[in-house]
């Protein structure tokens, strides 16, 4: 097997390389490039391999610069000591990512998954990590700003306990119970929120994360949240929304 090593930490590359040879002293490393400049233009001039392992930060860019200036037509290994945001973005994309420093564990279990997945076409690849790079780079609104009374306020989203519907009116409650009407609508706050921190329950209520106090299984295959705002039917995950609710608790 021939591999590509991006990475602009040579101690790094280095590394990786010693635990391919451990795994398999068949694998050769074909080619070592440490920027997102070297990385494409290498390609670009017909560099040819089974599997590319790229460091998402280098010196001059974030790797993924370099799916915008050229094709790569292989799979790809990602090795990252990024956040845990994207970390979990390549984990729901399905693409493989090593964190660093890098363990033999990790990398013969990356080796196997690599070797089960060799029929993944590259155009899944692609949009997969293109997926994965909106994900990571889209900015999601960290306040929002209320009336109260004749003056305006801003309230973080970290003091957000849940957003509601009632009458086809939205309203943003604070963790000490503060009620504001907003001009969104939940599915336009859902696609405003950060996904990790918040979760549309049911159709009337998007709750942040740190406001669950407890769930419980509840009638009909749904489940019920404890928190201190919230009571009756708007404490209730839906049942439609219950295997996604589980996963987001989870992530």
């Amino acid at each position: 097997m021939n591999v590509v090593i991006v990475e602009d930490e040579k101690l790094s590359a280095e590394h990786l390389s010693l635990l391919l040879h451990r795994i398999d002293d068949t694998i050769q490393v074909v080619q070592y490039l440490d920027s997102v400049k070297n990385t494409v233009k290498t390609f670009q001039e017909g560099l040819q391999a089974d599997l590319l392992f790229l460091d998402i930060h280098l010196a001059d860019g974030n790797s993924f610069e370099i799916f915008t200036k050229t094709q790569i037509d292989i799979p790809i290994i990602f090795t990252t000591a990024y956040d845990n945001y994207a970390i979990q973005a390549f984990k729901q994309n399905s693409v493989d990512y090593l964190l660093k420093p890098i363990s033999l564990k990790d990398l013969q279990f990356a080796i196997e998954k690599f070797k089960k997945q060799q029929n993944t076409t590259n155009k899944q690849l692609i949009e997969n990590i293109t997926i994965a790079y909106q994900q990571i780079n889209k900015q999601y609104k960290t306040r929002f700003l209320v009336k109260s009374g004749q003056s305006i306020d801003t309230i973080s989203t970290n003091n957000i306990h849940h957003f509601e519907t009632q009458e086809s009116l939205s309203f943003l409650i604070t963790d000490k119970g503060h009620r504001y009407a907003i001009d969104y609508t939940l599915d336009q706050l859902e696609t405003m929120l950060q996904p990790t921190v918040f979760f549309r329950i049911n159709r009337k209520v998007i709750i942040h994360f740190q406001s669950i106090e407890k769930v419980t299984s509840y009638f009909n295959s749904r489940l019920s949240i404890q928190s201190k705002l919230l009571d009756g039917e708007a404490k209730i995950v839906s049942r439609e929304r219950v295997n996604d609710f589980k996963q987001w608790l989870d992530s």
